[in-house]
């Protein structure tokens, strides 16, 4: 059950109500108080703030139990959550500080005129004078957000925001959040080819399917800079990092596997190309009218294309039919579509990656008594298995190499860099996966990134560690 921690401002009454009745009210209602401030003592009155733990869905019991006591005035409820986005999560920063007049002349007119036409007559100096080398976009047009859907720009931009720390705090990756508009296909390419030239990399965001293929193709053909949608190649690469490990726990080889992939959307897509090119030879692709079969006719270019693979089985069926005798079932869909009597059919040895948010393909609960190895997308339970681990090392080796582009092989490379920070002696049912805080992760991933772009051929400069 979802979590979160709001602030109770309140004024009380001694003489009608204690600090007893709060609490009890508090706990009565699902509560769990972490902390209390006095903001303003007093014989008669007392404002104080009141930090409670709490489930979501009890938040507006709690608030209530407290306005039906006597004595007790609420002035204001605070969600902590909401509290950290006031103002917004991120700042710009200059390197250096401006205090007279010699360094106002250096880093601006007229000194600034010789490094513009420095860059101008060899335009491979924008990388070490300016912000090039280390600035990522974070791009979305707000039309797949989260579970949310499509909310549009405005909203969609705390996630952005949140991105673009999480590049900065785990990689040093100096990010930006952009948020479009639009929805229109050719306007989106168009604005990111033109703002490019300050950035080094585009990383695409929340951007519905199937406009977010053309969208990332286009623009991966169009610049000469690495382009990265994250919701699908994101989630395939961890999602591989962890099937490698899961693998390994119960002794089955990945070109022996029979793995059913649910959901084949921008994420499903890219999953199913990673498996391919990692080696699964049997592979079912399900979508909410049945299996992608082998040889089959389809609307949409990428379920045609998957349709040509020869990996891809022929059988014809819906979900819980193809499910039976799989060794791997992974989830890219909605909650709720698999119980335990589901998972049984499987073969022996079962590894269920069921990602869905909020709530998984299959209750969790529900499925580890009969499942070898179980992934979600939350963190409540084991095996999360989480787009941080990924973006922010493929970047930082990007970056560094200056990559043109993020291919298939480079992406491998990074899963593999990620289950390879599970140690053998460490794996384990509950371990396939390392946390996104490991320090590892993106010191490995940058690493396998930058070694797979320079035997590709597309990266442009090698570090000094590679020399």
């Amino acid at each position: 059950m979802a979590q979160t921690s709001i602030i109770i401002r309140l004024e009380l009454d001694h003489a009608q109500a204690t600090f007893a009745d709060v609490a009890s009210a508090i706990s009565t209602a699902g509560g769990d108080i972490t902390s209390i401030d006095v903001i303003r003592p007093g014989q008669d009155t007392s404002v104080r703030d009141i930090t409670v733990d709490v489930a979501e869905s009890a938040e507006t019991e709690v608030v209530e139990a407290l306005r039906r006591q006597e004595g007790i005035k609420l002035i204001n409820v605070s969600d902590r959550t909401f509290l950290v986005h006031l103002g917004g999560k991120i700042a710009v920063q200059p390197n250096m500080p401006i205090r007279n007049r010699d360094d106002l002349s250096r880093v601006y007119t007229p000194g600034v005129a010789k490094v513009c036409t420095a860059i101008h007559d060899n335009p491979n100096k924008v990388y070490s004078l300016t912000i090039k080398r280390n600035t990522v976009a974070v791009i979305s047009d707000g039309t797949a957000v989260l579970g949310l859907g499509d909310i549009g720009p405005h909203a969609a931009a705390p996630v952005m925001e949140g991105k673009a720390m999480l590049f900065k705090q785990l990689a040093g990756v100096d990010a930006f959040p952009i948020c479009l508009d639009t929805k229109d296909t050719e306007e989106i390419i168009r604005t990111i080819k033109a703002i490019s030239p300050v950035f080094g990399g585009i990383n695409l965001e929340d951007i519905s399917s199937p406009r977010c293929f053309e969208i990332e193709t286009r623009l991966a053909d169009e610049l000469d800079i690495p382009v990265f949608h994250d919701d699908q190649h994101g989630t395939a690469v961890v999602l591989l990092a962890g099937l490698l490990n899961a693998l390994k726990v119960v002794g089955k080889r990945i070109d022996e596997v029979r793995v059913v992939v649910n959901g084949i959307g921008a994420a499903g897509v890219s999953v199913c190309k990673m498996l391919l090119a990692a080696g699964v030879r049997r592979l079912v692709p399900v979508d909410k009218d049945g299996a992608i079969v082998r040889g089959g006719t389809y609307g949409l270019p990428m379920w045609s294309w998957l349709a040509e693979q020869p990996q891809v089985e022929a059988t014809a069926g819906g979900l819980k039919d193809v499910l039976r005798g799989a060794d791997v079932f992974i989830g890219v869909s909605r909650g709720g579509l698999l119980g335990a009597e589901d998972l049984q059919t499987m073969a022996p040895e079962r590894i269920v990656f069921a990602m869905a948010n909020p709530r998984p393909e299959v209750d969790p609960e529900e499925a580890l008594p009969f499942v070898r190895v179980l992934g979600t997308g939350r963190s409540d339970y084991p095996n999360q298995i989480n787009n941080v681990l990924a973006f922010p090392g493929i970047f930082r080796g990007a970056l560094d190499c200056r990559a043109t582009r993020i291919n298939e092989p480079m992406k491998l490379a990074a899963a593999r860099a990620i289950a390879s920070v599970v140690s053998e002696s460490e794996l384990s049912e509950q371990y396939i996966i390392p946390s996104i805080f490991n320090e590892q992760v993106v010191t490995k991933v940058r690493h396998a990134i930058i070694e797979a772009a320079i035997l590709t051929g597309t990266a442009r400069r090698t570090p000094p560690d590679f020399r």
